[in-house]
């Protein structure tokens, strides 16, 4: 837990204060319309049809990549960084997943379906999954090429090239699992399309905390952190005396997601 203090913080009078808060807010109020802007852009991007018969492990049995819209038409896919031989899920993609849950009534009245897919098998992403307490819909792609296909896992051969191809560009990664989002729209035909896909940073949209945290004043508190989210454990762990030795990592060598 990062206990240090602000030091000399800039002191003025309420008049003061109220003129800098209104300057700033002519720059928030252009960063919305900026991201509202990119938005519809985002919404006007060309489709891909999904040609491949995706077909998942779950807890009820064979589901394909159409099965996981649940009747509803836009389906969200988020690629969780579980690799068959880990023991558990990586923390940074748990963080992402204790926001999840409390979405999933409200993005079901926007006909949007969400499930996590990893590449463990699902022996392993069950116990995980119930230890943290989660319910939303988690599948397993063992087996299949999904992950590697929508660009969230890498092959031993791709890994052994020095640079894989991630968040649209060639570059260093230190792990063979990757987080990323894929949306997916299916129409009344029953065909599939990719629509969109985000990477890296590009996910942080929908981590809540981060948005808390900068907010505060002394925001995310991550730059003398050995990477900007060592400080995260899975949530069951925060209690354990894991805040109290945030500067050393208890990540596995090959879970640290890229920022």
């Amino acid at each position: 837990m990062s206990t240090s203090m602000i030091e000399n913080p800039k002191i003025v009078s309420r008049d003061e204060w109220l003129a800098a808060r209104k300057k700033l807010l002519a720059k928030e109020k252009r960063l919305t319309r900026e991201r509202d802007a990119v938005a519809a852009e985002r919404r006007q991007l060309p489709w891909v049809k999904v040609e491949k018969n995706y077909v998942f492990d779950s807890p009820g049995g064979k589901k394909t990549l159409a099965d996981l819209f649940d009747g509803r038409s836009q389906l969200i896919v988020y690629h969780f960084m579980f690799g068959p031989e880990w023991n558990e899920g990586c923390p940074s993609c748990s963080f992402n997943m204790d926001h999840t849950d409390g979405a999933l009534v409200h993005l079901a009245q926007r006909d949007v379906s969400f499930a996590a897919v990893s590449r463990a098998p699902l022996s392993k992403i069950e116990p995980f999954k119930k230890r943290l307490g989660w319910r939303f819909a988690w599948v397993s792609s063992h087996g299949t090429d999904f992950n590697y296909d929508y660009r969230a896992s890498f092959t031993p051969e791709e890994m052994a090239q020095g640079k894989v191809d991630y968040n649209f560009d060639l570059a260093e990664f230190p792990s063979a699992e990757a987080p990323g989002i894929s949306v997916f729209y299916k129409d009344k035909t029953g065909s599939i399309f990719h629509t969109y896909s985000c990477y890296a940073r590009g996910s942080e949209i929908v981590l809540n905390t981060y948005n808390y945290l900068d907010l505060v004043p002394k925001g995310r508190d991550e730059d003398d952190l050995p990477f900007t989210m060592s400080w995260v454990r899975h949530h069951d762990r925060y209690a354990d005396g894991y805040l109290a030795d945030a500067d050393k990592p208890y990540w596995p060598a090959d879970a640290v997601p890229a920022r």
